[in-house]
């Protein structure tokens, strides 16, 4: 059986110094996409800056693509996240710099440096989400749901083993939400595992996967139909 790419055990979640999720129990497989869902506060963001490492795990154990959270230490940050891919609501794209200018950016902040080979990369994300013939544009030429495409394709870069989605279809329109579910649901199709937290409840019944809950402190699985 395949070992997973996520794991938490008995683990409590804080944000400054309050506890926002204790007992997590968390097993996530190469390949799985799923869901974390819950209202507003409830501890969905909380969880995926545990997972990518922006707050400490101090309680219980956890482990994320071969890095252990309990023992992370500062400097071993960059290379966990080199091992992921992170797209957040708000796509965070550098204004000033053009799309191929915002990956280039990414790519030579993770060490690549051969002129070619970065460009061949970006050419190859750009095509994966069907943006191309986007790369000369500015951000804020761009519609929100372009913005999400290009920042997918930011997050694929250097080949992360997950993908965390946190509310990527936040600022988006229904018909542009599953649009990019739908990229998601092929980049997972390729092989890739995701996490994407949302509370777009009519996405998860329009594609369904693997759904847990963030409520009362506690994350717990849920059968679709009762979301």
């Amino acid at each position: 059986m395949s070992q997973p790419v996520v794991s938490l055990q008995n683990a409590t979640i804080y944000q400054e110094n309050r506890v926002i999720l204790s007992q997590v129990n968390l097993e996530v497989l190469p390949g799985d996409f799923i869901y974390i869902i819950g209202k507003s506060g409830t501890g969905k963001s909380s969880l995926m800056k545990t997972l990518y490492g922006d707050l400490p795990l101090t309680e219980g154990m956890g482990h994320v693509v071969d890095f252990d959270l309990p023992s992370l230490k500062e400097k071993e940050i960059p290379f966990l996240r080199r091992k992921l891919g992170v797209v957040f609501q708000d796509f965070k794209l550098l204004p000033d710099r053009s799309v191929n200018e915002n990956m280039l950016f990414v790519l030579q902040a993770t060490g690549w440096t051969d002129k070619k080979e970065m460009q061949d990369k970006i050419d190859e994300v750009l095509d994966h989400v069907a943006m191309k013939g986007f790369a000369s544009k500015m951000p804020h030429q761009l519609s929100g749901g372009e913005q999400q495409r290009i920042a997918i394709a930011r997050a694929l870069l250097n080949d992360p083993e997950i993908i965390l989605a946190d509310e990527p279809t936040g600022n988006l329109d229904p018909q542009t939400s599953a649009e990019v579910l739908e990229l998601l649901k092929n980049i997972n199709g390729n092989g890739k595992t995701i996490i994407m937290a949302t509370h777009d409840y009519a996405l998860l019944l329009k594609y369904p996967s693997k759904t847990l809950k963030c409520e009362d402190g506690a994350l717990f699985e849920v059968v679709q139909k009762t979301v």
